[in-house]
């Protein structure tokens, strides 16, 4: 495979400190996808449906069983699950302190990138999630999806927190645990499924009975600004969701105020996002059959924190579904691409901080295609089969430029191809639900291959081609309405993916080397639990489990070397390691005012097996805490507003395999306020580290720190719609 014609993406751009007004992307793929929506819906004229008069009221929120739909691709009563999920509504997204999504999901305990830094700051080489303590690398161990198309990068596996616009979300779901059997690779800590804003009112039967517009703006500390809009109509049988968003800081600076030199600047992120999804029902309303199409865009720059290190990403995302009951059936057809071009600088620090030097340019385009096929009968009364199969194929390139005369430019190409076919049963009955699982999956990486660039000189890279199995068991039984018992086992894989195998990172002074040889990751793991809910009484529900996950060849970071200024990894598969604890989720309504809701992980997570180095056994898996805990408590009235406070605890952990760089404890305190004016008019304020703690989030080997003290305010206007 010949290297791509990509573009010259050069990242030689100066700090937005010394010249802002050319330090973002040329806007035009944003404003164009934004506006080709906005426009296809305002052609949709407002129609009534026939004999349904609006209503003049808003839908109110009631204590309801939770339904979770991703752990078996099917609707099972949380209660009954065997498989512990969390469900986060817009409502609750929105009460959230933090703009960003992943500081959202971070209320979910155990749920952390693979630092603690918010993803306003962060590279996105360390945006990879964490779940059940299974740690991540650059690459994620949980899966993201959007209405069951994988978000995770095509090149880096990492996911891009600021890609939807947080209008267009309207449910988030994490399953934890592996769900490989039904998802395939990368899905072995669990899977987040991000549902957009529904098109059809909340009975579901009929569409918007004229144009809902939502208008939101935000401005607070670090000259943070968040501007969004949603746009949803519908006419006749067809409906459309258009939102878009702008997000924008100053950020601040990473590095612990008495480690800091001239050469430390702030981090912070310049996005621009936008999405269309256009709709049209087939059969009846309600019925579920409908054809529909989605795009989105992302346009983004990041400096990291010195005058020559940035990065931005332009990626674009395409799919289109089919949904159709017919012979009995329900099918369910995918397809879906993307195009990215992601562009890093890399510097080199002096000693003490008080220069640096631009070491490499480095530029990844990534071309993806995907589709899926997936079919559903209930066979019996109790007994529902489903079947799928899917298909996955990655084109990228890592080009490298050395600013060093004496290491040439380089460029490698690969090919990653995944085939994956499953099925699935699930048993109800009485009270009792029995499921299983299974999918065989094809992986493999192909024509990979290094070129000189100034000599056209080509180095073949090692192949990878894997067959590999993943069942899952599951078992529960209900106890009158309000108790059960359940219990899980299940295989997961996670294949490496191309950044893993070919290309050298760095964050901060902490340079990662890629390894060609590396194979995919196996796991297997359990979980029981009990859960009970309580509706009459307090509006309580809640769920404890105790899990087991051994992960066989992990891939990790493995130092090489250190010294004061820097430090040296290489990705390796590690041998072996292990996570097991306990986990707690519960929500009560003592008062019809008044919600508390939160959470608890522990988990014990060590490496277990390294023959190279025996040494490593025993010490916990980088980045992973023991103890974690979440609480938020929300207080609502009507004529005051409403008052959220969310409390984030986490234990210590390390930033290196040897356990050399401690991360400190820490407990984070947020609160967000708002007040609702005749029902289309919100006004609203947070603030993040209401104590201003300094809370560690790395050492590369250089400390740095978290999100200090950060203030904002903002409107959300709603015009149409129904209210």
């Amino acid at each position: 495979m010949k290297p791509f014609q990509s573009e010259d993406l050069s990242l030689n751009r100066p700090h937005p400190s010394t010249d802002s007004a050319n330090s973002r992307f040329p806007a035009r793929p944003f404003w164009l996808l934004a506006s080709l929506g906005i426009a296809a819906c305002m052609a949709l004229p407002a129609q009534q449906p026939a004999g349904q008069p609006a209503p003049s009221t808003p839908a109110t929120d009631t204590v309801t069983q939770q339904v979770d739909v991703l752990a078996f691709r099917s609707p099972v009563a949380a209660l009954d699950s065997p498989t512990s999920s969390r469900v986060l509504t817009d409502t609750q997204l929105q009460r959230a302190s933090s703009i960003g999504l992943d500081g959202k999901l971070r209320t979910i305990p155990g749920f952390d990138l693979f630092r603690r830094s918010s993803s306003l700051v962060a590279n996105p080489t360390t945006e990879g999630v964490s779940l059940r303590g299974l740690g991540s690398t650059a690459a994620s161990r949980t899966l993201v999806l959007l209405g069951d198309v994988p978000l995770n990068d095509p090149y880096g596996g990492w996911v891009h927190w600021e890609e939807i616009p947080s209008l267009a979300i309207g449910q988030i779901e994490v399953a934890r645990g592996g769900v490989s059997d039904l998802y395939g690779s990368s899905a072995v800590g669990g899977a987040v499924q991000i549902t957009t804003q529904p098109l059809f009112l909340p009975t579901g039967t009929s569409p918007f009975p004229r144009p809902e517009l939502v208008l939101e703006s935000g401005y607070g500390a670090e000259a943070l600004n968040d501007n969004g809009a949603r746009l949803r109509a519908s006419s006749g049988r067809w409906s459309s969701l258009t939102a878009a968003e702008l997000i924008g800081t100053d950020g601040y600076t990473l590095v612990a105020p008495n480690l800091r030199g001239p050469v430390d600047v702030n981090s912070n992120v310049h996005a621009e996002n936008a999405l269309v999804l256009l709709q049209r029902t087939l059969g009846e309303a309600g019925s579920g059959d409908a054809v529909w199409l989605r795009g989105n865009v992302l346009n983004e720059l990041r400096h990291n924190g010195t005058p020559l290190t940035n990065n931005a990403t332009r990626l674009w995302r395409y799919a289109a579904g089919l949904d159709r009951q017919q012979w009995g059936s329900d099918w369910q057809l995918r397809g879906w691409g993307s195009t990215e071009h992601f562009r890093q600088n890399f510097s080199s620090v002096a000693t003490g901080r008080a220069s640096e030097t631009l070491t490499r340019n480095a530029n990844n385009p990534a071309d993806e295609l995907g589709a899926a096929l997936r079919w559903k009968r209930a066979l019996a009364t109790s007994l529902v089969a489903l079947a799928g199969a899917d298909v996955r194929d990655i084109r990228a390139e890592d080009i490298e430029r050395p600013t060093s005369s004496a290491t040439p430019a380089t460029s490698t190409t690969a090919r990653q191809t995944d085939e994956g076919a499953y099925g699935e049963l699930l048993w109800t009955p009485g009270p009792w639900l029995l499921s299983g699982s299974a999918r065989l999956d094809h992986f493999q990486n192909v024509d990979a291959a290094t070129y000189t660039l100034a000599t056209g000189t080509r180095a073949p890279q090692p192949s990878i081609v894997q067959t590999i199995f993943d069942p899952r068991l599951g078992i529960s039984r209900r106890f009158g309405n309000g108790l059960a018992v359940s219990a899980s086992g299940y295989r997961a894989y996670r294949a490496p993916t191309e950044n893993e195998l070919y290309r050298t990172g760095q964050v901060g002074q902490q340079t990662t080397l890629a390894n060609p040889s590396l194979r995919a990751e196996r796991t297997t793991g359990w979980e029981t639990g009990v859960s009970g809910q309580s509706i009459r009484r307090l509006g309580a529900s809640w769920r404890a489990s105790y899990f087991w996950s051994e992960v066989n060849r992990p891939i990790t970071a493995l130092t090489l070397k250190t010294t004061p200024t820097a430090t040296t990894l290489m990705r390796e598969n590690l041998g072996q390691l292990r996570s097991r604890g306990v986990s707690f989720d519960g929500t009560l309504h003592p008062a019809s005012w008044l919600e508390l809701a939160g959470g608890y992980q522990f988990a014990r997570a060590t490496v277990t097996r390294f023959v190279p180095e025996p040494q490593l056994v025993g010490l916990w898996i980088p980045q992973v805490p023991r103890n974690t805990g979440t609480l938020q408590l929300t207080a609502s009235q009507r004529r005051i507003g409403l008052l959220s406070l969310q409390l984030r605890s986490s234990g210590h952990q390390y930033d290196d395999d040897a356990n050399t760089y401690i991360l400190h404890s820490f407990t984070r305190v947020d609160v967000y306020a708002s007040h609702t004016f005749h029902q289309r008019w919100e006004v609203y304020g947070s603030v993040e580290n209401l104590l201003d703690r300094s809370i560690d989030v790395g050492r590369t080997p250089i400390r740095t720190l978290g999100t200090p003290q950060l203030a904002r305010f903002g409107t959300r206007i709603t015009l149409g719609g129904v209210h």
